[in-house]
Parts: C-alpha cells; structure tokens; sequence
C-alpha cells in the first residue's frame, strides 16, 4: 500500500513521467467517453472528445509547469504575476476560429467538429512550447497526431457494428416514404426520429429524408444498407 502511495504522490509532482501519464490518461478517457458518444451517433465522437481532454490536460501541464518555474527563480520571489493571462485567451480566441471549421449540411449531418478539436488542442500545443515545456508540447503533439490520424480506423470500426445508425435517403416522391418506412420495419429497426425534406423543383433537388434507427442487434451497417438499397421507392441511399 506504501508503494502504490508513492506511485501516485510521484505521479502528482511535476515530471517527465508525470507529464507523460497525464496525457495519455486524457487521451484514454476522453477516447472512452467519445466512444459512448459515438455509439449514440452525437456529432462529438471519439476523435473530438479525446482531443479536448489531451488539449485540457495539456493547458494544466502548462500551468503547472510554469508556476515551479517561477517559484524557482529568485528574480520572481515575492512578486505576484499573472503569467497565464495571454494564454487564457488564446484558448478563449482559438474557439472562434474552431466554430469556423463546423457545419451543418442539408442532410443534417455535422461536419467539421473533429478539425475544431484539432485546432483547439495546437493552440495549447503552441501555449506549451511558448511556455518552454518542450516535453509537454512533443508528447501532445504526437497524441494528437495519433488521434487524427490512427485512430480514425478504430472509430470506424466501432461504429460500422454500433447498434444506432443514421441514414438519408434520397425519393423520387416523398409520397412513398410510408412504402420506406414499411421496408425498414420489416428488418425489425426501430425509427425513433425522421427529418423530411421536400423536393425543390427550381434547384432540381429530389425529396430526402433522414431515418434515426435502431437495429435489432449488432451488425454490419453495410448490410443493412444494401438490404435497404433494392426498394424500388428509393432513389438513393447512404449513411450519415
């Protein structure tokens, strides 16, 4: 019991393995709760949720690191000084531009959150290198990368089996959605929410709608898909 005391007392002082730890903590429990997000089909998944926690975590590194560094320093003793105020708002600042990079299509599917992530947690990236906590900065930097990157496969092969699904589906007259909705109920899929969109004769867009289901059991969605694909009353079809 006194060992594992020391484990975590060392664990809380700042250093090299204290640093290296928190951040993949972050990276670990943000994943998992992304993972939960993603499984209902949120628009903040896997990706966006780890990068938030890392970038977080990184942001009090940074902090920690900065305050042993004053205390150290005896040009600094006795002096009160708000260090962390510039940093402060370039993460407030970064947010702007991180709802920049978000939309919604006309297919209700949000795009872009994952980039607003990514932006955020460099900023924090920069504000540690700015700060000198190299280490910080070089562990963040290739978590982050890892989760923009690789980690992308893992979230898609997580969600191809998910239970929760969003499809659109593309008529060429909103007058058969009832035959749509007859053809997904036969597969035993639950319909909890549909978005119906009309058709637009001046831009010559067909009537869509967008099903928000649940499958019966786990499954590939692929199959699901290309059972839906052979109604004759659908136009097009795809997951979103």
């Amino acid at each position: 019991m006194s060992d594992f005391s020391e484990i975590i007392q060392t664990l809380g002082e700042p250093g090299p393995l204290s640093a290296a730890v928190r951040l993949m903590i972050a990276m670990l429990c943000g994943g998992i709760i992304g993972i939960e997000r993603g499984r209902r089909r949120r628009p903040a998944g896997f990706r966006t949720h780890m990068l938030v926690c890392m970038g977080a975590a990184l942001t009090m590194l940074i902090g920690q690191y900065i305050a042993v560094g004053l205390a150290s320093n005896p040009a600094y003793v006795g002096r009160t000084t708000d260090v962390s105020r510039l940093g402060a708002q370039v993460i407030n600042g970064i947010g702007f531009l991180g709802a920049g990079t978000i939309i919604v299509t006309g297919r209700q599917e949000v795009k872009g959150l994952t980039t607003a992530a990514g932006l955020w947690a460099s900023a924090c990236m920069g504000l540690a290198i700015g700060a000198g906590f190299y280490l910080g900065a070089v562990l963040g930097g290739v978590l982050i990368l890892m989760s923009i990157t690789f980690m992308k496969y893992l979230e898609s092969a997580v969600m191809s089996r998910a239970r929760n699904i969003n499809i659109y589906v593309e008529l060429t007259d909103i007058n058969d959605i009832g035959t749509v909705i007859d053809a997904i109920k036969s597969e035993k899929i639950r319909i909890y929410d549909i978005e119906i969109n009309k058709a637009d004769p001046n831009s010559g867009a067909y009537a869509g709608a967008v099903f928000s289901m649940r499958l019966p059991e786990k499954q590939p969605h692929s199959t699901i898909i290309a059972k839906l694909a052979g109604v004759g009353a659908i136009r097009s079809l795809e997951e979103i």
